[in-house]
Formats: structure tokens, C-alpha cells, sequence
């Protein structure tokens, strides 16, 4: 697969040309053009997503801190006429093993390589499809989990868990958990590919799989270029997936999986629960069967009725009832989850829709457009009483995303380095509401995993 040569740095890194094997198309000379051509940025990009992969299970959520400690790596993609050649300079050493890449991290790698490429050629500026309508861009996401062979007509078994990167050791040992009584009714696991709690339910699930003999597992990651960085891969991911944006990343999640749980988490999190139930509160996804289940160790009880209180706040108590909360019961959330998805299963059979890929789900167009987290849209956010629901809920996801990216995203933390901390307007209760919530997150240690956090948001009522 591989020939390496390790050098001297600051850190020990290696020089290595690699063949991949299986599982990555044979690339265009344009699509390779693309790859290499520094002018477009695009090679930055590729550059920045490589180096996330390669460092697969950094502690860190800084998303500067490998090109810090790996200034000198550079990646270069090659077409030959007997296949691909990705050639990677002064590469972190952590990734190969006696003069040999990780295989686990080359499949990784060459995801990067085909979603990028996939990206650049089907979803930019001289692409046929029509990104402004919903039905336009709904097809994009479908048509790039296509491309990444994840979309397989099985009968229903993914579980989508989501939760947060900074989590205490309680929390993720019972992720794990969760995970393991969720192997053990042979159901799959899709995260958001990085640390915490996204890793936890898939290293239970791993045991769980073994124990029952099942050999063709998926550990689906899927993520998106402003967070790789942050948040790399896990090493149990063996279907790493890059979306363009957390818009059809959110998508991709509600899509394919059948059932969807939530760990504690900070404002991701909070963010991924917005975008669902905003979708969900929709009359036209009444009647639309979609287990989700709240859950955490006894000790997380005070965060979920924190969570719980917003959402009755903001949303209203009809929201409330599209979710359930269980702590301190793995048996439990595995039991109700597989009812649920039974149900999921019996639904998509009489509408005949897909197993692998929910269509019948209908996500409005403000749900998909992507939100640039600017000054002037952050402030701008309409955060009152008086809304649909659903209509709230689309600029409350809006609100969480900005702090997201001001907290771990590069574009948004130099925003916040330049023009200082985003505002966040609304009515008063509302605003206490999502300031004490806000507190919590930062005294409870879920913004940041190591350091001092200062934030990058002003609550004003």
C-alpha cells in the first residue's frame, strides 16, 4: 500500500507515496487538477482535511494545532495510468507503523481524497445540480453518500449518536454502554466521526458485534471540513463521510439513520436537537415515526431537565413529546430504541420508501440553506415569541451554530479574534433561558476540552 521514509523534525514525521486499494474511483486529470492547484484553495483545503485523518484521536479540539505541529506537511494527489498515487511530505509518524500507514488511516485518507474530489467536480460553481431548492439540494446529499458507497439496501439498524467531544469520564463510559447493549441487537452506529461521545457508542458496540459474530459492522463518522480539524476521526471509523456544510451534514444524519440518540453534549449538541425537532414539529412530519431518545448517567439528570426546560420555553410543549428522556438505563434506551425502530421499518414499508435513506421526511428549504455566521447574522437572528415553532427553532439552530464556529471552526474564530464576541439578541426570558444554559455549558467544561474557555458570544436581551 505503501513506501515511507522517515525524516527528522520537531515531531517525527515520514515521507510516503501510497497506492490506495479499493473503495476510491480512479480520479479525472481534472479532477487531480483540481486536487493539486494551490490558486483554488482547494489544496489547502485538502491539505487541512489529510492532516486531521493522519492525526486520528488528538486530544486536542484546536483546529490550528496540527498545522502548528506539522508546519512542513503537504500532500499531493497523482492519476497514473494504473490508478492513484497520493504522495504525502514530513506526515505525522503517528500514522504508519514500521515504514507502513495505518490501514484504518489510509482508508481515511482516501475518503478525504473522493468526498473532496466528489465535492470540487459535482457540487461546485459549474455544477448541473440546483442547489437552491430543497429538492435540489436534498439530491446533493443523497448523491454524495452515494458516492461513498454507505447507502446499502439493508433492513433498518442505524443509529445516529450525537453528544458532545468535551464530556466527563461518567458520561463516556456510559456511551459506551449504550453502545454495547445497542451491538448486542445488531444495530449500527453513525456519530459525528470525533472523540466523547462520539466515540464511545461505537468502542461498545465493537465489543458487542464480536460478541455476536457480527462481522460486517458499519461505524459511520460523517463530518465537514470547518470541523475535521477539531474533531478527527475516531479510530473505530470505518465509513468516514465529508459533507460540505453542517447543513447537509444534518441532513445526511436525519436521512439515513432510523432511530437518533442524544448524549450530553455542549452547543453542538444543542444545535443538532434544534435542527430535529424543527423538522419534526413540521405538520407534514406528524405522523412520521422517528425514535429519539434523550440519555446520560444519573449524574446528567440536571443537564437533560436543563435541555428539557429550554425546549418547553422556545418551542413549546408539543415539541416535547417527539422525545423521551432515560437516565442512568443503557437496557432501557437499547430496548426502546429497537421498538422504535421497528416501527421505523413498518412505516417505510407501507409508504414504500427506502430503508436506507429517508425521503419521505420533508426538511424545508431554511433548514438547508447554509447559515454564514457573521456579526451582522448572528445579531439579526429573529429570537422571539409569536413564531411557528419550526420557524423558531431554524434560527435557534442558527444561534448555536455561530457559537460552534466561533469556538472551533477557523472562519469563525478569526470573526471572533477581529471583531470580538458575536451578539445575540432576543426576547428577555427567552435570553436568560439561553444564557443560564450557556453558563452551564461553560462551567460544566463542554465548550472546551483543556484550557480556559472565553467565549466567543453576548447574550443581550
Amino acid at each position: 500500500m505503501s513506501t515511507a521514509t522517515p525524516i527528522e523534525t520537531t515531531l517525527p514525521t515520514v515521507n510516503a507515496r501510497i497506492y490506495p486499494k479499493g473503495g476510491l474511483d480512479v480520479l479525472s486529470h481534472n479532477e487531480v487538477a483540481r486536487l493539486r492547484d494551490v490558486s483554488t484553495g482547494m489544496h489547502d483545503l485538502l491539505r487541512r482535511c489529510a492532516l486531521a485523518v493522519l492525526t486520528s484521536g488528538s486530544a486536542s479540539d484546536d483546529p490550528r494545532a496540527a498545522r502548528e505541529l506539522y508546519p512542513e506537511f503537504d500532500i499531493e494527489v497523482h492519476q497514473q495510468d494504473r490508478g492513484m498515487r497520493i504522495d504525502l511530505h514530513n506526515a505525522p509518524a503517528m500514522a504508519f507503523v514500521d515504514g507502513e500507514i495505518i490501514r484504518g488511516v489510509a482508508e481515511l485518507l482516501f475518503a478525504v481524497v473522493r468526498d473532496l474530489a466528489y465535492t470540487a467536480m459535482d457540487l461546485g460553481p459549474d455544477s448541473p445540480r440546483d442547489l437552491e431548492t430543497s429538492d435540489g439540494i436534498t439530491d446533493a446529499v443523497f448523491g454524495l453518500l452515494r458516492n461513498a458507497r454507505i447507502l446499502h439496501p439493508t433492513d433498518p439498524n442505524l443509529v445516529v449518536c450525537w453528544g458532545g467531544h468535551s464530556i466527563s469520564r461518567d458520561e463516556y463510559v456510559y456511551t459506551k454502554q449504550v453502545g454495547y447493549e445497542l451491538g448486542l441487537r445488531g444495530l449500527d452506529i453513525c456519530t459525528g466521526c470525533g472523540p466523547g461521545a462520539m466515540k464511545g457508542p461505537m468502542k461498545g458496540a465493537t465489543i458487542a458485534h464480536a460478541k455476536q459474530r457480527r462481522f460486517k459492522t458499519r461505524y459511520i463518522g460523517i463530518t465537514e471540513p470547518g470541523i475535521i480539524a477539531a474533531e478527527s476521526p475516531n479510530p473505530i471509523v470505518n465509513h468516514l463521510v465529508i459533507m460540505p456544510d453542517i447543513e447537509k451534514r444534518l441532513e445526511a444524519f436525519v436521512r439515513m439513520g432510523h432511530g437518533i440518540i442524544v448524549f450530553p453534549g455542549g452547543v453542538g449538541t444543542a444545535e443538532e436537537i434544534l435542527y430535529l425537532l424543527g423538522i419534526l414539529l413540521r405538520e407534514e412530519n406528524a405522523n412520521l415515526p422517528f425514535p429519539l431518545i434523550f440519555t446520560g448517567p444519573a449524574s446528567a439528570a440536571p443537564y437533560f431537565e436543563q435541555i428539557d426546560t429550554f425546549i418547553r420555553l422556545t418551542l413549546g410543549d408539543e415539541a416535547t413529546k417527539r422525545y423521551e428522556i432515560i437516565v442512568g438505563d443503557p437496557d432501557q434506551v437499547a430496548k426502546r430504541m429497537s421498538a422504535g425502530i421497528r416501527k421505523v421499518r413498518e412505516h417505510r414499508i407501507a409508504q414504500k420508501d427506502s430503508f436506507f435513506f429517508n425521503w419521505s421526511i420533508d426538511i424545508p428549504l431554511t433548514f438547508q440553506r447554509p447559515f454564514v455566521p457573521t456579526h451582522e447574522a448572528m445579531a439579526a437572528l429573529d429570537l422571539h415569541h409569536g413564531r411557528k415553532p419550526h420557524e423558531l427553532a431554524a434560527d435557534l439552530r442558527r444561534a448555536f451554530s455561530g457559537i460552534v464556529a466561533g469556538n472551533v471552526k477557523e472562519d469563525g474564530m478569526r470573526r471572533i479574534e477581529e471583531f470580538g464576541p458575536f451578539e445575540i439578541h432576543g426576547d428577555a426570558d427567552m435570553m436568560q433561558s439561553l444564557d443560564a444554559l450557556l453558563r452551564a455549558f461553560v462551567e460544566q467544561r463542554r465548550m472546551k476540552i483543556a484550557g480556559e474557555y472565553k467565549p466567543c458570544y453576548r447574550v443581550v436581551a
